[in-house]
C-alpha cells in the first residue's frame, strides 16, 4: 500500500451537507489519541470553521452552488507516521493547493492506516472566486501529494495498474491481508464502521462514501456493488459475511429503525442479524401491523463454520490476528 489522494464525490451541495461533513470529519472517535485532537485549520479556526465559510461565501454573494471539495489523503501502515506527521503534511498540502481557501484537515486514526479528510471551501477568501476542479485537477494534487511525501521519505502510488480478475484468493494473497494491504480487508473494515453509525439505508451509503468508496444499491438488482477509491468493484456475495448481502441489510435497517437503534451502540454479542433472529416474532408481529410493509427476507442462519470464518474475518477486518486453532479459516476467497 502506498500513500494516495482522492476526491469523494460529494452529490449533495448544500450549506447543512457542508455542516455535515464538517462534523463528520472531526469526531472525536476518529481524531482523538489520549488528550489530543488532531483537527486543524488552514486559513480557519476547526472548531467554528463553518460558520467562517459561510461568512465567506455571502461577503462575496457566492452561496448557491457547489459549497465545498472533499479529499482524502492516506498513508499505509508500513510508513510508521504519527498522528502529528500526517497532520502536519495534510496542513502542507493544504497551504500549497488551496493557499487563499478556507480547509479543514481531520487526522483519522480508527482504521488500520492514518489518512487525512481534507475539506476545502468553495470560495477563495481572499478575492472570493469560485473553486473550480476537474479530472486534471485532481491528478495535479496527487503530483504535488507524491512530491511531499517524497520529500518526507514515503512511499508514493505507481502508476494505476490493471488488476487481474481472480476467483480464489491464494496463500499470498491471504497472507498480505494479515499484514493489513489486502484492499478487500480495508472495504470489509470501513463498512463494519460504516454500519455501526447507520441507522438506514442512506447513513450508510453516505458513511461509507466519506471514506473514498462509491456504493451502487439499485432497488432493481439482487446485489449491491462497492467500488473502492482505485477502482476496484466488489459486490456484496463476495465479501465472505452474509452480513452485507443486500436482503440482510434491509432486513437489519428494518430492524433497527422498529427498535430505535442509536448509532454508535455496541453491537450485540452475537451480531446485529443474531439480535434480528432473537426478535423476529416481535418483529414480524410489528410490520405485520404497518400498512406498507415489505415482505421480509428469510431470517439468515450460518453453520459452525461459516460463523467462525465470520468472526475470523470480523478480527481480520479490526487489525486482530486470530490465534491458530481458534479459528477454521477458508482460504477460498472469491475476488
Amino acid at each position: 500500500m502506498m500513500a494516495t489522494f482522492i476526491a469523494i464525490r460529494n452529490r449533495k451541495q448544500t450549506a447543512g451537507a457542508m455542516q455535515g461533513v464538517l462534523k463528520y470529519v472531526a469526531q472525536d472517535h476518529k481524531t482523538k489519541w489520549e488528550d489530543l485532537k488532531f483537527v486543524t485549520g488552514h486559513n480557519c479556526v476547526p472548531q467554528c470553521a463553518f460558520t467562517e465559510m459561510m461568512t465567506t461565501k455571502k461577503r462575496f454573494r457566492k452561496t448557491d452552488g457547489r459549497q465545498f471539495y472533499h479529499f482524502v489523503q492516506s498513508f499505509p501502515e508500513e510508513d510508521d507516521l504519527t498522528p502529528q506527521e500526517v497532520n502536519a503534511i495534510g496542513l502542507e498540502f493544504a497551504a500549497r493547493e488551496f493557499p487563499d481557501f478556507e480547509v479543514v484537515v481531520a487526522t483519522h486514526l480508527d482504521t488500520g492506516h492514518l489518512h487525512n479528510h481534507l475539506v476545502v471551501n468553495s470560495v477563495n477568501c481572499a478575492d472570493g472566486k469560485k473553486l473550480h476542479q476537474n479530472a486534471a485537477d485532481l491528478q495535479a494534487h496527487r503530483n504535488v501529494n507524491d512530491e511531499i511525501c517524497l520529500k518526507h521519505g514515503l512511499s508514493v502510488l505507481e502508476k494505476a495498474k490493471r488488476h487481474d480478475k481472480k476467483k480464489r484468493m491464494n496463500p499470498g494473497e491471504y497472507q498480505a491481508g494479515l499484514r493489513g494491504e489486502s484492499w478487500k480487508l480495508d472495504l470489509i473494515y470501513v463498512i463494519n464502521e460504516a454500519l455501526e453509525y447507520a441507522d438506514d439505508r442512506e447513513s450508510f451509503i453516505y458513511n461509507v462514501e466519506q471514506e473514498g468508496y462509491q456504493v451502487v444499491w439499485s432497488d432493481t438488482k439482487k446485489h449491491i456493488t462497492f467500488i473502492t477509491p482505485e477502482g476496484r468493484r466488489c459486490r456484496d456475495d463476495s465479501l465472505h459475511d452474509e452480513t452485507f448481502l443486500k436482503e440482510n441489510l434491509e432486513m437489519l435497517f428494518m430492524f433497527r429503525q422498529v427498535f430505535e437503534f442509536y448509532p454508535g451502540s455496541e453491537e450485540p454479542e452475537e451480531g446485529w442479524l443474531g439480535e434480528v433472529a432473537y426478535n423476529a416474532v416481535e418483529f414480524g408481529r410489528y410490520l405485520e401491523q404497518a400498512v406498507d410493509a415489505p415482505e421480509l427476507p428469510p431470517i439468515p442462519t450460518w453453520s459452525e463454520s461459516k460463523q467462525r470464518s465470520r468472526e475470523a474475518l470480523k478480527k481480520l477486518a479490526h487489525g486482530q490476528r486470530f490465534g491458530g486453532e481458534d479459528y477454521d479459516y477458508d482460504y477460498n476467497f472469491s475476488m
